[in-house]
């Protein structure tokens, strides 16, 4: 793991070996959130059998960590602008690994679910702070890499937790899903404690600065809207009515108490940036698009191609294993071409992708559904690691915590609304009821459809950043 980190740092070349390590002390972390996320999924009908519980009670061992991380990642990173992000960061370091055994360690099912909140508070921390301590570290001109470097690095955590998961379990049991991040949280807690540049406190924001009515606020109305759109498994009744009507209450109030607020959590005056918001809708917008490719591809490949459990689950890790090999190349052409332009391309490629599968029939079998998926994936690094570099290497240093919050925040927000609306649009389109009932034509079409309303967000994310609403030229 150690020589892993220290080649890709060095693909990056800042500006010194010191300058490598600390780079490879970021690395770990969003490799460590992302693993907490997919490593649990396939321990999920292990623990319905070692707690003697109904699946969907199980399920909240996921959506608590993905709740925690959604709702507080502004937060997070508003905190580490205030207080030092390096600081904080070995603090989200600790939470983490600390939970982390807590879990394993879990003798009942809502322990379990307690400690995978704290674990996502911590990677939280992790995820929005990694990001924002580039800009202190990297010169402007290798940010791309960087960024390239972290996508790598979380990409590889979500494709490495399914197989890893299944390993762990065989050989150690389910408490293995969580012990497995103690070593690798007390390594990167090292790494971070020895390598991270010290703190430089900023006079832009004064200590204490705080907004904790706003913090409360947004958290409520995210963890509102989170749950609206992951209960129910897709079937949308009036408890998700209620609580989307919550969510939108509570961003009303929201706002109200950020335009009065001495120090907000976010200022209104930043979404009359308009680079700003054509980022953060981008983000959003491709995020749904590719959790399609996660939540759809699989009955696709099985129902509709046919393929066994073992063959899906390799196709739909090839989405992940291109984004984390195109990151960095992603990274050194953002440097090169500019973060506009690469922002562009990988948006085209992402579209011609997504309409390439709406249009194969379903008799191009496999390779009809894996370029298609190459192209959305690698399109989607380009994207995103570009996005990223846009944002954070022009932002003001005293705010890059909350911009990288917000960056998290996008980018979280479409996964949850992709998988329930992408996977409603699919059930809709195969005739809805029983999935396993429905015929592969049914399938295939169902998924022809999705895509082709997948290709179309794309454009309208394309014309958000291409259109007026634009990245400023490099």
């Amino acid at each position: 793991m150690m020589k892993t980190l220290q080649v890709q740092a060095e693909a990056v070349a800042p500006v010194s070996t010191s300058g490598r390590w600390a780079l490879a002390s970021l690395a770990l972390p969003m490799l460590l959130s992302a693993l907490g996320t997919s490593i649990a999924n396939v321990g999920l009908p292990t623990l319905v059998q070692a707690f003697d519980a109904s699946f969907q009670a199980v399920q909240w061992v996921v959506l608590a960590y993905l709740l925690a991380v959604t709702t507080l990642v502004v937060s997070a990173g508003r905190l580490g602008d205030t207080f030092g992000r390096r600081r904080l960061l070995l603090a989200g370091l600790g939470l983490f690994t600390v939970a982390s055994a807590l879990c394993g360690l879990a003798p009942t099912l809502g322990l379990l679910i307690a400690a995978r909140a704290l674990q996502g508070l911590g990677a939280a921390v992790m995820m929005a702070l990694s990001l924002a301590c580039v800009g202190e570290m990297v010169p402007k001109a290798q940010t791309g890499r960087a960024m390239g470097l972290l996508a790598t690095m979380s990409a590889t955590g979500t494709a490495l937790g399914p197989s890893l998961g299944g390993v762990l379990i065989a050989a150690e049991g389910w408490p293995a899903l969580f012990h497995v991040n103690v070593p690798l949280g007390v390594l990167a807690l090292g790494l971070a404690y020895r390598h991270l540049p010290a703190d430089r406190r900023s006079g832009a924001v004064a200590r204490g600065a705080l907004d904790p009515l706003g913090s409360a606020l947004l958290a409520l109305t995210l963890a509102a809207y989170a749950l609206a759109m992951t209960l129910g498994r897709g079937h949308f009744g009036g408890l998700n009515a209620a609580l989307l009507l919550a969510a939108l209450g509570g961003l009303t109030a929201f706002v109200r108490v950020e335009a009065k607020a001495a120090a907000p959590l976010i200022r209104p005056a930043m979404f009359r940036d308009a680079a700003l918001c054509a980022s953060l809708a981008a983000s959003a917008m491709v995020a749904t698009v590719m959790m399609a490719t996660l939540v759809v591809g699989p009955f696709h490949l099985a129902r509709g191609l046919g393929l066994g459990a073992v063959a899906v689950g390799l196709v739909v890790s090839v989405g992940p294993l291109v984004v984390a090999l195109a990151g960095v190349p992603a990274g050194r052409a953002t440097d090169r071409f500019g973060a506009r332009r690469i922002t562009l391309v990988g948006l085209q490629a992402m579209a011609l992708g997504a309409f390439t599968l709406a249009a194969l029939p379903a008799s191009q079998g496999l390779p009809g559904y894996l370029v298609p998926l190459v192209l959305i994936t690698a399109g989607y690094a380009l994207f995103q690691t570009a996005n990223n570099t846009a944002l954070m290497a022009g932002a003001d240093p005293a705010r890059r915590g909350l911009l990288s919050g917000l960056l998290n925040l996008s980018r979280n927000l479409g996964l949850i609304t992709g998988a329930s609306l992408m996977g409603a649009l699919f059930m809709a389109a195969a005739g809805g009821g029983d999935i396993l009932a429905v015929d592969p034509g049914s399938v295939a079409m169902a998924t022809r459809i999705t895509f082709a309303v997948a290709g179309g967000l794309v454009l309208m994310a394309l014309a958000w950043v291409g259109c007026g609403l634009r990245i400023p030229a490099d």
